[in-house]
């Protein structure tokens, strides 16, 4: 029996066919997903993510004896900064809605244990309780607290006998350094370190000592890249040699899943994934499982491939930085700690 028509045909590939106006058939697609793309209020309207100000975090250097900030020549529009013009800075960045600063020092004398990182007078800790005064009750003010600032070999923690980290001992030097830094009123610790247990043995100290309240953000997957290059002239870096027992293989996928689920059980408050751009897997595998926020930070290598290359006028800088942001978010970051934070905020505004 011959089915009734439907007063239609379709083409093998399935749409129904219709007619041109010379007479040669012509096929007209039944999804038209360009119809959510018409207009840039349609767009708007229909974007899956979204950057807010809030979503940001400016990373700020503080150099040790400086009288005015420092151009870096490797990161154009970064700045070592004097204490005067990291309050300013800070102030701009609050100014424009951002949700945070993370704080980082260059100090004038470096030894092997990094003394520098646990005086409470040392350039980093002098910094934070500027910055918490200066913005404190407007953003999160974060620090960094991890030794290779500080130390006259460069490497994230204590030497051995043999020239290796110490891991454990370097524990101990992580905890003494937390509680200088929430003595300053810091509000979230940044544990950059990449030591095993980290995260417990600050909490511990933390708690201990009545600092409940301060939270413990923890670079839980931090890669052991080659985009971290400016950011080693950003704080004067005297690493020999490079952080490959320590820091991760950039093969490794699931070891950076791992490496957040033990935070996690640890105590974390916020886990950080690190780079971000090269890493967007891994970041998102984190953001998939993680019961408390991710961060994610956009490092010095990837700011400062898209200044020289906007540079050159090879890319749009705008798209490029608001594109580069965007899909860091989309990935699964609930903030991001990017270099273009202020300005970035200024054209979200």
């Amino acid at each position: 029996m011959t089915p009734p028509s439907t007063g239609s045909t379709r083409t093998a590939a399935g749409p129904p066919a219709g007619r041109t106006g010379t007479g040669g058939p012509t096929v007209r697609p039944v999804d038209r997903p360009r119809r959510l793309r018409t207009t840039p209020a349609m767009r708007s309207l229909l974007s899956e993510h979204r950057l807010h100000p809030r979503d940001l975090v400016l990373p700020m250097f503080v150099k040790e004896g400086a009288s005015e900030p420092v151009a870096l020549g490797s990161m154009p529009g970064v700045l070592q900064h004097s204490m005067d013009s990291l309050r300013r800075a800070a102030t701009e960045a609050a100014e424009a809605g951002i949700g945070g600063v993370m704080l980082f020092g260059v100090p004038e004398v470096r030894d092997a244990v990094g003394s520098c990182a646990t005086d409470p007078d040392g350039i980093l800790n002098a910094g934070l309780r500027a910055l918490v005064e200066e913005v404190g009750d407007a953003v999160v003010v974060m620090s960094d607290l991890c030794l290779d600032e500080f130390t006259d070999h460069g490497h994230c923690g204590v030497l051995d006998d043999a020239g290796r980290v110490d891991n454990d001992a370097t524990l101990v030097r992580y905890q003494d350094m937390a509680l200088a830094q929430a003595a300053t009123g810091a509000h979230m610790l940044g544990l950059s370190g990449m030591m095993d247990g980290q995260v417990a043995a600050v909490r511990e100290v933390l708690d201990r000592d009545g600092y409940t309240d301060t939270s413990v953000l923890a670079y839980s997957a931090k890669y052991s890249s080659a985009f971290y290059g400016p950011f080693r002239d950003a704080v004067e870096s005297t690493l020999q040699g490079d952080r490959r027992t320590y820091q991760m293989d950039p093969a490794n996928r699931r070891e950076g899943l791992r490496e957040a689920t033990l935070d996690l059980a640890e105590g974390a408050d916020v886990v950080m994934v690190k780079p971000a751009m090269s890493y967007l897997d891994v970041l998102a595998d984190v953001a998939e499982v993680s019961p408390v926020p991710v961060a994610a930070y956009q490092v010095s290598g990837e700011y400062a491939m898209i200044e020289a290359a906007a540079a050159n006028g090879w890319i749009d800088r705008r798209r490029a930085i608001e594109e580069s942001v965007l899909g860091v978010r989309r990935a699964g970051a609930d903030f991001i700690l990017t270099y273009w934070a202020t300005e970035l905020a200024g054209w979200l505004r």
